[in-house]
């Protein structure tokens, strides 16, 4: 097939996916496309919303609607890396016998990720970077494809272990989670307090998403598109010529390397999806919040005056 056609392919798959998870996940449309193009594109996400908005759903829906397996792994001060990655147990005939852990699926929601300490995070940190782990010497490779949701409460701050910028940075996109609007809210509340339980089916297997993720990094980009993403991301930084009067005032660090390599892949699945064959620059903006959002780091002042990473990310445009 070629690569032109397996786009076509891509696109009309992709519209049967959203159509499937809608049958269960009521709106919050653009946040199951960033999840979706961070699959695609072989990211992660960082789900940042106040408890209850069906974020353990939706990552469900996702999951079996892509035919993957999933995994919860609730994240609490007293978890330990082995009570992820698995541990070595002694078995019957004196042999040790690794038992694998829930980071073994092809889905994990790691809910509040920021209620662990750094030792269990950072554990979690190697597998999404390595997509493979190490217990007892031994190396254990992860089935793919391999993607980590987590999920963070930005109300309670109380005990938490904020994650470090540079943890943060292994994160595609950062998704701010949003309370539904009035009519979808009596939506949810008719469906959810019902007799009637909806099923998803099954649209892709592993291998397909495999072979979706290497098409995608196969899409052309043109050099003006590039230089477009590198220029955006430099904009951030406010040491920088190219920094607006906003980023100088507002910005203590701006963002590194991986948000321009991001970007760009973001923007060849977000043309992809919208059948395009190649992606253009409306393309990287689309993709922009989501990518830069969590690898800005404001000051007091910011703070202060009430100032938001998207006020900052849209005046770069």
């Amino acid at each position: 097939m070629s690569d032109v056609s397996a786009i076509e392919q891509f696109v009309k798959q992709y519209k049967d996916l959203k159509t499937e998870i809608a049958k269960v996940i009521v709106g919050q449309d653009e946040v199951v496309n960033q999840i979706l193009i961070s699959i695609f594109s072989g990211g992660h996400s960082l789900l940042i919303g106040v408890p209850g908005l069906a974020k353990t759903l939706m990552v469900n829906t996702i999951a079996q609607a892509l035919g993957l397996d999933f995994k919860r792994i609730q994240f609490t001060p007293d978890l330990m890396p082995s009570d992820i990655l698995g541990s070595e147990i002694l078995d019957e005939d004196r042999h040790f016998k690794f038992i694998k852990g829930p980071i073994f699926s092809n889905i994990i929601l790691a809910d509040e990720i920021n209620r662990t300490p750094p030792k269990t995070q950072a554990a979690l940190l190697e597998a999404m970077q390595e997509r493979a782990v190490t217990v007892a010497g031994h190396h254990y490779k992860l089935d793919l494809p391999y993607f980590v949701l987590a999920t963070q409460n930005p109300i309670e701050q109380e005990g938490t272990y904020p994650l470090p910028e540079a943890q943060l940075d292994r994160f595609m996109f950062a998704i701010n989670l949003d309370y539904p609007s009035f009519a979808e809210e009596v939506e949810v509340v008719k469906s959810t307090t019902s007799d009637s339980k909806k099923s998803v089916n099954a649209l892709f297997k592993a291998q397909q998403i495999i072979d979706f993720q290497h098409l995608i990094r196969r899409i052309p980009v043109a050099d003006n598109v590039v230089e477009y993403a590198v220029a955006l991301v430099g904009k951030t930084r406010p040491n920088s010529d190219a920094a607006t009067d906003l980023v100088k005032n507002y910005i203590d660090w701006g963002a590194g390397p991986r948000a321009s390599q991001n970007l760009i892949l973001a923007a060849k699945t977000h043309a992809a999806i919208h059948g395009k064959f190649s992606p253009d620059i409306e393309n990287v903006q689309a993709v922009a919040k989501g990518i830069l959002r969590h690898r800005i780091i404001k000051n007091y002042k910011a703070e202060a005056e009430g100032i938001s990473e998207d006020q900052i990310i849209e005046s770069l445009f």
